[in-house]
């Protein structure tokens, strides 16, 4: 049976060599077949490791939030009957996790093909590992919704929950709005709760610094553009 490589692309520009082990190089080398979440993005990641791969000569398939589940399927079984392995790229970090990785992998699974995940940057772990909060028991919620009075009620919850089983609550926002998400939890949440914010991770300018609600609200930082992880407890 053919494999399927989870394969972690980069958090920051130019870090490669500090974030991705060897082998990742190696099995890039191998394979000629990604679904993707932006082939652009894919491409100019593939090109960067400079590796003998031809870019022209690879085949790049969607695989985004619309991309309809019965082509992704006919795209994996056409590669199953060729025998051919394929590879798994996110926009950023591990794919699976917070991207629409996760339907071809669970395909694959259906299909009996053997499935490979390789290791390299997660935002959501780098920041749980660095936030100081519960390590034993999280949960990672995504995204919150964009409207702002059902996202001041998805936070309240949050909370909530985070106080009721000590659970470290993780999520994240479109770079764009996180400013605006910061100002809802620091408006929302009780003085002492504590927020863990995790911004630009493995970049040279990464920034990640727990303090409570009531600290926060002296020193807030700008967080635009930035991506950033954002952790409650």
């Amino acid at each position: 049976m053919p494999t399927l490589y989870l394969i972690p692309t980069l958090l920051a520009d130019d870090t490669a060599a500090e974030v991705l082990p060897p082998y990742v190089r190696e099995v890039i080398e191998k394979t000629d077949a990604y679904f993707v979440e932006n082939v652009r993005t894919a491409r100019r990641f593939i090109s960067g490791l400079k590796t003998s791969r031809i870019i022209d000569e690879t085949t790049f398939f969607d695989l985004d939030k619309d991309t309809p589940p019965t082509d992704t399927r006919r795209q994996i079984q056409e590669l199953m009957e060729r025998k051919r392995n394929a590879g798994v790229l996110s926009e950023a970090g591990c794919p699976g996790v917070a991207d629409p990785g996760s339907v071809v992998v669970g395909m694959a699974h259906t299909l009996g093909w053997r499935v490979e995940p390789l290791v390299g940057p997660s935002s959501l772990l780098l920041a749980l590992m660095a936030s100081g909060l519960n390590g034993q028991s999280f949960v990672f919620q995504g995204y919150l919704p964009i409207e702002k009075a059902d996202r001041v009620r998805t936070i309240r919850h949050l909370e909530k929950e985070a106080q009721q089983r000590q659970q470290t609550q993780i999520f994240i926002e479109t770079p764009y709005r996180n400013d605006a998400l910061m100002a809802d939890v620091l408006a929302s949440c009780q003085g002492n709760t504590r927020l863990c914010v995790a911004c630009n991770l493995t970049a040279p300018d990464a920034f990640v610094r727990t303090l409570t609600i009531r600290e926060w609200k002296s020193q807030v930082p700008d967080l635009r553009k930035k991506p950033t992880v954002f952790l409650l407890l």
